[in-house]
């Protein structure tokens, strides 16, 4: 394997699957099935999954509500989202610890950075709900921020294309895909790989990125065993 320790970032619409809403079992339980292929392997794998197939902040601050309070939902929206996957992945027989950033002692253990980094040394896939714990941060900062943190040798971002392009593919059919890219190239070209704040914190600390599909089977294992699948932004 090319990689010994990742963060595999999903977007909570991934998890739709083919609905408009919530949480797709067949999708999940593909998803397990992919995770799974790497960690047999020895891969060392933490997950964070966005909120938005349940509640987005932003899109409720701009419908009126206080943007803090709806923050504040789309991280309690990971959280399910993050016992979702756990049940997907114990289901496949392996083991799992859900932390969270902010306090849900029934469901998650607290975040402690010493205790994930152990977590995965015993070999656990440790799935990271809550967002950052603070409102007007999105899951991509808290990716990247915990991908910094337990040490990770790269962020996975799983997407429904499978790449970065020019421009979008899904409305331009003249698009060029970019097989590796560099950091100050993403930001010159103005192209959307993460927000801002994220992309910056993963800039500065050269943690590389990679962009791919996740819903292709098999994608994943071939991004860890070092294929060019996908994109690469790194330095």
């Amino acid at each position: 394997m090319q990689y010994k320790r990742i963060l595999l970032k999903l977007s909570g619409e991934a998890l739709m699957g083919s609905q408009q809403y919530g949480i797709d079992p067949q999708r999940l339980q593909d998803y397990a099935k992919e995770i799974k292929q790497i960690a047999d392997k020895g891969v060392e794998v933490a997950i964070v999954i966005g909120g938005g197939n349940i509640f987005r902040g932003l899109s409720g601050a701009s419908k009126g509500m206080d943007r803090v309070q709806g923050d504040h939902m789309g991280m309690l929206a990971t959280v399910i989202n993050g016992l979702a996957l756990q049940g997907a992945l114990e289901d496949e027989g392996m083991p799992t610890r859900l932390q969270s950033a902010i306090k849900l002692n029934e469901v998650a253990e607290p975040f402690i950075r010493r205790k994930a980094i152990r977590h995965l040394e015993k070999g656990r896939v440790v799935i990271f709900g809550g967002g950052t714990g603070n409102p007007y941060f999105t899951t991509d900062s808290a990716a990247v921020l915990r991908a910094i943190e337990i040490g990770a040798d790269v962020i996975l971002k799983g997407t429904r294309v499978d790449g970065i392009y020019s421009s979008d593919p899904e409305k331009d059919s003249g698009a060029t895909k970019f097989d590796n890219i560099s950091f100050n190239d993403v930001l010159r070209k103005g192209l959307k790989v993460m927000d801002t704040t994220a992309f910056t914190l993963s800039q500065e600390n050269e943690l590389p990125i990679i962009v791919f599909d996740m819903n292709t089977q098999g994608n994943l294992y071939k991004v860890v065993s070092g294929e060019n699948i996908g994109t690469k932004v790194n330095l």
